[in-house]
């Protein structure tokens, strides 16, 4: 078994239940009883997940004039949650961390039926000829249960013994970063040949997918009159995604690394456009309580 398969036939859907597990170790029902205390922020934050985002991605593939293979791996990227991720950015940028838990919770059970769906539409619409491209039942079943049952055992084991469940969660998200970066210098390894070529074509579309979902994150629930806090919740949610689940989905369950390079190199640069935006919320912030 090559390095290559390891990673990606073992230790990503390994890695990918974990970190699952880890958000399950942050949540209690009291967490999806918040539907009915932020309804508007859940469906606001519902709506850009899986509805809007996969839209500006198809654009952004368009306008771009993006080849098959990169606009469906664009397309993976968007119909991919938030990740627990975002929770930390929120709380960085004053954000309503408590609405972010719910919506990274939402969207990624949310995401089990959305997902292999828009995945589906995408393969049809930019690879109608390739019909092995795609989630069929049994991929959308390993999705099933390797996003839903972590979650599940996570918060059973949190309502068990919570000392637990506070004392993994640093090291769970240590050990979650630390296997993306893994997996993302494989991912450029092993596509090290097209790499330039790969980075000139999709980097911008990258950037400005990126951009876009944090500005209509921010942008559409603030129009709407939620909360400033709340608006932050779902900006840091729909534009920092889950990208060890695009990744898996990409090179574990459609066997294309390939695939795998939009979701990596937006990895890389959301960190540092999230940071951005965070300080610039911040900034904005304190200019609106000078009197």
């Amino acid at each position: 078994m090559t390095l290559t398969t390891l990673i990606t036939n073992v230790l990503l859907p390994i890695a990918l239940a974990i970190i699952m597990f880890g958000l399950g170790l942050s949540l209690t029902t009291k967490d999806f009883s918040r539907i009915l205390q932020y309804p508007k922020s859940i469906i606001l934050g519902l709506l850009c997940q899986v509805i809007i985002l996969p839209l500006i991605a198809v654009i952004i593939c368009i306008l771009f004039d993006l080849n098959p293979t990169l606009a469906l791996g664009v397309m993976i990227l968007a119909a991919s949650p938030g990740g627990p991720t975002a929770n930390l950015y929120s709380h960085f940028a004053k954000g309503n961390v408590a609405l972010n838990i719910t919506l990274t919770a939402t969207n990624s059970i949310f995401a089990i039926f959305s997902l292999p769906l828009i995945v589906n539409l995408a393969s049809q619409y930019f690879s109608p000829d390739e019909a092995s491209i795609g989630l069929q039942f049994g991929k959308c079943l390993q999705v099933f249960t390797l996003v839903l049952l972590p979650v599940v055992l996570g918060m059973i084991v949190n309502k068990r013994n919570t000392n637990f469940s506070k004392n993994a969660e640093r090291p769970v998200k240590i050990f979650s970063f630390l296997v993306l970066l893994v997996i993302i210098v494989v991912a450029i390894i092993e596509e090290k040949n097209s790499l330039a070529t790969t980075i000139a074509e999709v980097g911008l579309p990258i950037l400005v997918f990126n951009i876009a979902s944090l500005g209509i994150g921010y942008a559409l629930p603030s129009v709407l009159k939620v909360p400033r806090a709340e608006s932050i919740a779902i900006a840091m949610e729909v534009g920092i995604h889950n990208g060890t689940l695009a990744i898996y989905i990409a090179m574990t369950l459609l066997g294309s690394k390939a695939l795998a390079l939009p979701a990596a190199l937006y990895s890389i640069l959301m960190f540092f456009t999230a940071g951005i935006f965070s300080v610039i919320l911040l900034r904005s912030g304190k200019k609106e309580e000078l009197p």
